[in-house]
């Protein structure tokens, strides 16, 4: 039975859509990383401490359901240790390119919500953080991943992803 995920990929590929639809169809909460690295605030996000981030990210593992989504690496092996199955959603770099324009202006146009302001500076750091992805951070993912190719499912679409909550 699947009762731990871990999602992960670059921004605009598509990870918080598939947490968001697989939590409903098997009724298992899920979580975005980067609402573990930050305390949302109305005014402004304060950025949690590396010990209170941990501790969080801890408190979620321990729990016995979850679907965890992000694109951070470096502080989450051991949910990677934990989850029942790892998906890393890795579609083409121009698909990830629209995507962040198509979310971008959506979320201007306030027809999406989101956790943060968006401004044009945090767009031209996702389009960065997107080419960043595509030269360094794609290859460091599939080596820190590689000692879980047991439990991993390398996908390049989000909707090629159908599980089935277990009776």
């Amino acid at each position: 039975m699947i009762n731990k995920i871990h999602i992960i990929g670059s921004v605009g590929s598509g990870k918080t859509t598939l947490a968001r639809r697989l939590s409903k169809e098997l009724n298992i909460p899920f979580y975005e990383l980067d609402n573990v690295v930050w305390e949302r605030g109305e005014r402004e996000d304060r950025r949690r401490s590396p010990e209170e981030r941990d501790e969080l990210l801890l408190t979620i593992i321990r729990s016995e359901q979850w679907i965890i989504e992000g694109v951070h690496l470096d502080w989450v092996g051991d949910s990677f240790q934990q989850a029942d199955l790892i998906i890393l959603v890795d579609p083409p770099y121009r698909t990830r390119q629209r995507q962040i324009i198509k979310r971008f202006f959506k979320q201007r146009m306030k027809l999406e919500a989101s956790h943060y302001k968006p401004t044009f500076s945090i767009f031209r750091k996702m389009i960065e953080w997107n080419k960043i992805y595509e030269t360094k951070n794609r290859q460091e993912i599939l080596e820190a991943l590689a000692p879980y190719k047991d439990k991993l499912l390398h996908i390049f679409n989000s909707n090629d992803v159908m599980l089935r909550k277990e009776e």
